[in-house]
C-alpha cells in the first residue's frame, strides 16, 4: 500500500494528501464512489496546537500521534473513509445515527477510560453480544447501517481504529489511523 501522504514515522505530508483528495474529486465528480455525496471531497483547516492542546486538556488525553498530525497538518475532519471523519468537537445534528455517540464520546472522562480491548469482540450475528465497552475511543465516522469508526485514544490498543458494529458483527480492530487513511485515499 502507498503511503504518500503519511511517512512511516507518522507525520503527514499535508499538501499531498489534499492533493489526492482533490485528484479523487476531479476523477469523480458525480459522487459515485462511497460516502462522497456526503463529504464531498471537502477537507476541513487544519486545527491549531492550541486548539488540540485544549480538547486534550479538557478530556485528560493525548490523542495518537498519527491522529493528532493529521489534525494539525492535513485537515481538521471532512473527507475520509465512508461518510467522512468527524471534526474533533463536531456536534452533530440531535436527528443523526451519530449524535448519542458522539455525546458519549465527549462527556468528562470517558476518553481517558482505557479501552479494554486488544482483539476483536463478536457481536449476535457472531455469536456475541452488544454489550461491550466503547470507553477510550472517539466516533471518527459514520460506515452505515449502524456501523462506525472509532479511534481508540486510550489504553494499549491507542491509534487503532476498531470497526463498531452493534447489530451484527460486534468490535472489530482495525489498522491504525494512518494506515486506514492512506488505504482510503489509495482506494480508487
Amino acid at each position: 500500500m502507498t503511503r504518500e501522504g503519511a511517512a512511516s514515522s507518522g507525520s503527514w505530508n499535508g499538501a499531498s494528501v489534499r492533493s489526492q483528495v482533490a485528484t479523487m474529486a476531479r476523477e469523480d465528480p458525480d459522487h459515485r464512489r462511497f460516502g462522497a455525496s456526503h463529504h464531498g471531497y471537502r477537507l476541513h483547516p487544519p486545527l491549531t496546537e492550541e486548539a488540540i492542546r485544549s480538547f486534550e486538556q479538557m478530556h485528560g488525553v493525548t490523542l495518537p500521534a498519527s491522529y493528532r498530525d493529521f489534525l494539525s497538518v492535513v485537515a481538521g475532519g471532512g473527507a475520509g473513509p465512508d461518510y467522512g471523519l468527524l471534526r474533533l468537537t463536531e456536534d452533530v445534528d440531535d436527528e443523526e445515527a451519530l449524535h448519542d455517540l458522539r455525546t458519549e464520546c465527549l462527556q468528562v472522562g470517558f476518553l481517558a477510560t482505557p479501552f479494554p480491548y486488544t482483539v476483536d469482540r463478536p457481536g449476535p450475528g457472531k455469536g456475541g453480544d452488544a454489550d461491550y465497552s466503547v470507553a477510550g475511543t472517539l466516533v471518527l465516522g459514520e460506515v452505515g447501517c449502524g456501523t462506525f469508526s472509532r479511534l481508540v485514544v486510550t489504553g494499549s490498543d491507542a491509534g487503532h481504529v476498531w470497526l463498531d458494529d452493534r447489530s451484527w458483527g460486534g468490535l472489530t480492530r482495525g489498522p491504525d489511523f494512518s494506515d486506514w487513511f492512506t488505504a482510503w485515499l489509495a482506494c480508487t
